[in-house]
């Protein structure tokens, strides 16, 4: 049994609840496959952020309740980082990404975080996974990883919220 009890879990998604709330729990349930438990718990936060007043908008209010579980968001000259964010999400499905070489400091001269992302997204689709990215307002990287077979419900949740969405293999 849940604690939470103002959360209807026989909500009808399909009826044309088009509210931003309903399309942010789309969204996490698309970035946790299989993973409804976690899902309910980012939407519990996201829900507890917006009662309290965040004044962020709704993609910025998800990267803060997913980071690093369901999605990262790093420093675009942290390239370090951005291996270990996607080496730990994809570690959610036993997934593992071979990065063309062993990720140690000679390693990141050479490497830039579009050829990064694409060694990731090209890895991850060989499993049937889809590695996206979403435009930041500031000198960062940003996105989660989803079922390949829910692009298209990602791509049009994405434009539904305005969130600027690409692949992974698209950055560079």
């Amino acid at each position: 049994m849940r604690d939470d009890d103002d959360f209807d879990d026989d909500h009808d998604f399909d009826d044309g609840d088009d509210s931003v709330e309903t399309r942010v729990w789309l969204l996490l349930l698309l970035i946790n496959p299989g993973d409804e438990e976690t899902a309910l718990q980012q939407f519990t936060a996201y829900r507890e952020a917006v009662a309290d007043g965040a004044e962020a908008g709704p993609v910025e209010l998800v990267a803060q309740v997913i980071d690093w579980r369901s999605g990262f968001k790093v420093a675009q000259d942290d390239l370090r980082s951005l291996v270990q964010a996607l080496d730990e999400l994809c570690a959610r499905w036993n997934l593992s990404i071979d990065w063309d070489g062993d990720p140690d400091d000679d390693y990141f001269d050479d490497a830039d975080a579009g050829s990064l992302l694409g060694i990731a997204c090209d890895r991850l689709a060989e499993a049937g996974y889809t590695l996206w990215t979403w435009e930041t307002d500031d000198d960062s990287y940003a996105g989660w990883i989803t079922l390949t077979c829910d692009n298209e419900p990602m791509r049009e949740l994405a434009t539904a919220l305005h969130i600027n969405l690409r692949l992974g293999s698209d950055v560079g």
